[in-house]
């Protein structure tokens, strides 16, 4: 016997495909919305990493600043430190120039010249002096100028003021100086002295003769001269040779003598 179903079924089938959209529905928002808050989340992770990396790199800045400030005061430190260095190398190479300078004062001194003041200021030195001429100041210059310590000896002052009897001229002038250890300023010194030497000329042959030739010794000077060898007679003489004529003298007179009376 056939069945008949007299129920609504296509509002039953209609019903349960509303259920099962819904159904599917739901899990596609549940998806989105997890897929959604997975982005957020990553993306979130991403800015947090960069704010880190940024928060790092201006923790890293601030201590680079940190550290070229300090930097810049061991900077000072190490030129202030140099230049304690060096002024303690001048001071250690210029022990014993003092003592160098008093006596170069004291070799150059010319007579005549008296000096009364004498002041250092770097590589400068300026002297004050009296003298009794022009000329003595002169000499002292060239003194000064031929010195191994001091050199280019510039005169700034010389007046006739005659506070002093013996010395009238006072003077002022002004030396460099230098240090003959120094190899530069000994280089300097050499090429200069090679330069204001002359050459010497070469000697003529006829003057280069030894000097025993020209000033005989005492035993040659008593000796007697030799006489000089007659020539021999050529063979082509056909006639003899004539004997020389006697010279004629005249007789000298007796010395008179004075008869006494």
């Amino acid at each position: 016997m056939a069945k008949i179903n007299l129920l609504p079924w296509r509002a039953e089938r209609r019903k349960q495909r509303q259920q099962e959209f819904m159904t599917m529905l739901g899990v596609a928002a549940a998806a989105a919305a997890l897929v959604s808050l997975l982005i957020v989340m990553y993306y979130n992770g991403q800015i947090d990493g960069q704010n880190n990396r940024n928060k790092y790199l201006t923790d890293q800045i601030a201590l680079l600043d940190q550290q070229l400030v300090e930097i810049a005061e061991l900077d000072k430190k190490k030129a202030g430190l140099l230049r304690r260095k060096q002024v303690i190398e001048e001071l250690q190479a210029s022990r014993s120039q003092m003592v160098h300078l008093f006596d170069e004062l004291a070799r150059t001194i010319a007579d005549g010249t008296q000096l009364t003041s004498v002041a250092q200021n770097g590589t400068e030195m300026n002297l004050l002096g009296r003298a009794q001429s022009n000329a003595r100041v002169s000499t002292y210059m060239r003194n000064l100028d031929t010195s191994g310590w001091m050199g280019n000896p510039d005169l700034s002052i010389i007046e006739l003021r005659g506070t002093q009897a013996g010395l009238p001229n006072e003077f002022s002038l002004k030396v460099t100086l230098k240090n003959p250890n120094d190899p530069a300023t000994a280089a300097a010194a050499v090429a200069a002295g090679q330069a204001e030497t002359p050459a010497e000329a070469p000697l003529p042959s006829t003057m280069e003769a030894p000097a025993d030739a020209a000033s005989p010794t005492p035993d040659q000077a008593a000796a007697p001269a030799p006489s000089p060898t007659p020539p021999a007679p050529s063979a082509s003489a056909t006639t003899p040779a004539s004997a020389p004529a006697p010279s004629q003298t005249e007789p000298t007179p007796p010395p008179a003598t004075e008869g006494k009376q």
